[in-house]
């Protein structure tokens, strides 16, 4: 009571701040006149002025209202669209590295232009990130005429373009890409990259604007980005699985679908455990015995699909494959895949052919990349309902921007049937009473399933309409921009990140460049014309039915979601309605309770046809949509909770790998990795204050051996009397110095430091890949710590140091014996480029239920020829440490009595792309 009192007498936090906003915007203006009053090429110099000004000192914050006042002139006389003094407000929000909410319809994509051109200034680049590659291309293009106009340079990142394609576009001053470009640009770069001029981004992030910065940050939060590589095939085994899945019955599993999960039960264990026997997959007692470990997880897997999983809800079937449908967008996910074999279990499901898994090669969550920038902001419609979470996460306040015009909508209180089937009549009604009336209307959805059922419905009662969901989103601009023509009926499914707005009467630029895109100049200024005059008139028409009618029909389990629909009625101050018709059959009412409300309408007599309306099946229905909101964020916290012990290994490793690139002279480095190896190696040999005799001197020949290529007299060492652990460990260091010397003296200096470089990053690659793997089943095994009463994430962090830890051991190790084997037969030091991955790479979005999966090979990281000329001194061929099964046993068979002393770690000679301690070298 007090707070709505204080609220009252001295308005919200927001209030107060956007107050402070007015004395910058005045400043803005006042210099309006003056910058109106210059000719364009004045208006294009105050570009260096404002450059210079900032190589003399002073700083954004001091140059803001010059630069903000000329881009708003530059915007007027390219685009013909000035900035009202919201978006200034808007912008200044931006540029202090905070959210900025506005309703759809304010223009955000022209906010955005102010603090960008600003940032732009200082030379280090600036990113927006769009979430889809039609808007980044569309913004690059459209609002790119401002900012070439001042005389910046303007870059677009899309799929498919080559490494110095995306390079030229990242050294632009501005850069619009999508997140998925930018996250997975940032891991190849750091993935057998062997030249620092390989590397396509810019050596430092500065600044970031994330537009549809909830969808970004915190839907899609959930699902890190990961490089991965295939493993071997047993695409067989889904299959025969899948074919027993249908025998389990309802008492064989127990489905949880608020938590997203089904598990069998005890009879449904021992049914499962006869079918395996029956089809001959079983070969013990109990399908949970040690060697049966696939069988329970290809199992788990097939359940999943068939029980949690539904075609059109969650993933459609399109050019025989299994396409994930986003949730949050309703939009196709091309080459997102689940992970954990969930994806191979659905392709067996719905008989498409099963792609093999994935092993991780790089991953990084949009939490940890998106926090790589000093200086981020982001936009969006709805951002207040997460607030909390962009100060906890990313340290983003959120502050809400006022409209330009006051909004007029109306928002009416749901209508609640008691069935699907009162509801769908109710809306068709709905929607006919208002095509009467020349009212246009967008119907939103949940999913493309009730999406098709709405158009069909339509369609039995001749009523035209447009369908907009992941199968036609291709035409999407196209669909919306006509949203607002007098009696148009749209179905959507999900409203977020569109990107054009639905304006009353028809979409003025989308019809000209659709319908004037071949006409000569005279005939295509007659067509203008005549476009404006019917939008104007189709605009009244609607504006006199009461604008745009929202109409959902069915709550989504994020409020952020049912107001982004909302949000797209009562722009710029126009007339609309918004209303949502529910039933106690959708699945949110469902889920939260709904038996009882059903039982409590029948005993108040609801009839058939009638619906319940009152504001406190709003309230009742925000608080579930609270809980699953919560939910969700205690899945995003906990991924990035388990994500930052391995964002701190990352960025050593990432580090290490560009200083590594950047070094001219390795050869300390190289010498320190050796050193600490001898070191460690005497360490596990000799004990601390032990006998000559009790020295396991044979041991310690061996290694020597193996690891430094020497043939030391060890065991003489030992029987000479006075010596010492310090002896010993001096004459090993001496022995291997000098060999070292000898070899950089045969081989020349600049040819070993070459081969040092490019051999110590390949290495460095292949362990962190290894690294990588290691966590994997880690992370996966991890929970089952909580029954011993021991807090996994403390479990996981404390084996994750000592992974690593053992990490950088095996590196000094590997590097030190394949640097003191190696012989190098080559004349040039550029003969020892790097090989280009021989391992297909596939590019991944994982979902909450650690999804995982491809989206297309990505480029070749490395270029040049292999590394050729490298050989052992018997002759048997020393192939790349990251060589791959396939490309490994591509190489031409040695005999085995030329083996001679291999790494235990290096590939197998033989060819048959095992390491050689896993086949010829097996103790």
């Amino acid at each position: 009571m007090l707070s709505v009192l204080a609220k009252r007498l001295f308005g919200s936090a927001n209030d107060r701040y956007i107050k402070t906003l007015a004395k910058s915007v005045q400043e803005i203006n006042a210099l309006e006149p003056e910058v109106k009053a210059l000719d364009d090429e004045a208006l294009k110099a105050r570009t260096a002025w404002l450059k210079d000004r900032l190589a003399k000192g002073e700083t954004l914050d001091d140059i803001l209202p010059d630069a903000f006042a000329t881009v708003r002139e530059a915007a007027f006389r390219v685009l013909g669209q000035r900035h009202f003094d919201v978006q200034l407000m808007g912008g200044i929000v931006l540029h202090r590295g905070m959210i900025a909410e506005m309703k759809t319809g304010e223009g955000k994509t022209l906010v955005a232009t102010l603090p960008v051109y600003l940032n732009a200034l200082s030379g280090d680049g600036v990113h927006v990130v769009t979430v889809n590659d039609y808007l980044a291309q569309r913004d690059a293009e459209w609002m790119g005429q401002i900012y070439r106009f001042l005389g910046l340079t303007v870059g677009c990142i899309v799929h498919g373009l080559n490494d110095i394609e995306r390079q030229k576009q990242y050294a632009a001053d501005v850069t619009y890409a999508t997140n998925n470009e930018l996250g997975f640009d940032y891991l190849r770069d750091n993935l057998n990259k062997y030249d620092i001029r390989q590397m396509v981004q810019r050596e430092k992030f500065n600044f970031a604007i994330v537009d549809e910065v909830d969808s970004i940050l915190v839907d899609e939060a959930r699902t890190p980005l990961i490089i991965s590589g295939p493993t071997e095939d047993s695409s067989e085994l889904y299959i025969k699985i899948d074919a027993l899945i249908p025998h389990l019955v309802a008492a064989d599993f127990e489905l949880d679908e608020k938590g997203r999960q089904v598990t069998l039960t005890e009879p449904g264990v021992e049914h499962m455990e006869q079918l395996l026997k029956d089809a001959g997959l079983l070969r013990s007692d109990s399908m949970y015995d040690i060697q049966n470990v696939a069988l329970v997880h290809h199992t788990m897997q097939g359940l999943k699909a068939h029980k949690l999983f539904q075609r059109d809800r969650d993933y459609i079937v399109k050019d025989n494959k299994v396409i994930i449908i986003d949730e949050f967008t309703g939009r196709m996910m091309e080459g997102r895949r689940y992970s954990e074999g969930l994806h191979q279990a659905l392709e067996a499901k719905e008989r498409v052919q099963i792609q093999n898994e994935n092993q991780t090669l790089a991953s990084i969550t949009f939490q940890n990349f998106f926090r790589l920038y000093p200086k981020l902001a982001g936009m969006t419609g709805t951002a207040m309902t997460e607030a909390p979470e962009f100060s906890d996460i990313y340290g983003l306040d959120v502050i809400e921007i006022p409209t330009n015009l006051p909004t007029i909508r109306k928002d009416d209180d749901d209508q609640v049937f008691r069935t699907a089937k009162e509801k769908y009549t109710a809306i068709i009604e709905a929607i006919i009473d208002a095509r009467t009336r020349k009212q246009p209307v967008l119907v939103g959805t949940a999913s493309i399933e009730k999406s098709e059922l709405l158009s069909s419905m339509l369609k039995q009662r001749h009523i035209p309409h447009q369908v907009l969901n992941a199968r036609y989103h291709e035409q999407e601009a196209y669909i919306i921009a006509d949203a607002g023509v007098p009696g148009a009926v749209t179905i959507a499914t999900n409203m977020a990140g569109r990107g054009t707005d639905i304006q009353l009467g028809g979409n003025i630029d989308m019809r000209i460049r659709r319908e004037t895109e071949a006409m000569e100049e005279a005939q295509r200024k007659a067509k203008i014309e005549q476009i404006k005059a019917e939008v104007a008139s189709a605009k009244q028409v609607a504006l006199d039915a009461g604008g745009l009618f929202v109409l959902g029909t069915e709550r989504h389990e994020s409020r952020r979601i049912d107001n982004q629909l909302r949000g797209r009625s009562g722009r710029q101050g126009d007339p609309g309605a918004s209303r949502f018709y529910l039933s106690l059959e959708d699945d949110l009412m469902r889920i939260f309770g709904s038996e009882r409300m059903d039982s409590m309408l029948q005993k108040l007599g609801l009839k058939e046809g009638e619906a319940i309306v009152h504001s406190w099946v709003n309230k009742a229905l925000e608080k579930a949509q609270q809980k699953v909101e919560a939910r969700n964020f205690e899945i995003r916290k906990n991924l990035l909770k388990f994500d930052n012990v391995m964002n701190d290994q990352r960025k050593v490793i990432y580090e290490q790998r560009r200083e590594l690139m950047q070094a001219e002279e390795l050869g300390q480095t190289i010498a320190d990795m050796r050193h600490e190896t001898i070191h460690a190696l005497v360490e596990s040999t000799i004990p601390k204050g032990s006998y000559p005799e009790q020295w396991e001197v044979g041991r310690l020949h061996e290694e020597v051996l193996r690891i430094l290529a020497l043939d030391l007299p060890v065991e003489a060492w030992a029987k000479e009397e006075g010596i010492d652990v310090d002896m010993v460990l001096e004459r090993l260091t001496e022995a291997s110095d000098k060999h070292t010397a000898e070899r950089e003296l045969r081989f020349g200096a600049e040819i070993m430091r070459k081969a040092e470089q490019n051999l110590l990053l390949q290495i460095l690659d292949h362990l962190w890949k290894e690294h990588l793997l290691a966590l994997d089943h880690l992370r996966h095994g991890i929970g089952l710590r909580a029954y011993s009463q021991r807090d996994p994430l403390n479990e996981y962090r404390r084996e994750a140091f000592e992974l690593f830890e053992g990490l950088l051991a095996r590196l000094r190790e590997t590097v030190t014996s394949v640097l003191s084997h190696i012989e190098i037969r080559v004349s040039r030091p550029e003969d020892l480029a790097p090989p280009a991955p021989s391992t297909p790479m596939r590019e991944t979005r994982q979902d909450p239920a650690l999804a995982e999966g491809a989206n297309g090979a990505a480029p070749a990281a490395a270029s040049g020829s292999p590394v050729v000329g490298m050989a052992r001194p018997n002759g048997g061929a020393a192939r790349p440490m990251a060589m791959s099964a396939a490309s490994a046993a591509a190489q031409p068979r040695v005999p085995e009595s030329q083996f001679g002393k291999v790494q235990r770690n290096a590939p197998c000679p033989c060819g048959s792309g095992k390491k050689f301690k896993q086949c010829h070298g097996k103790v």
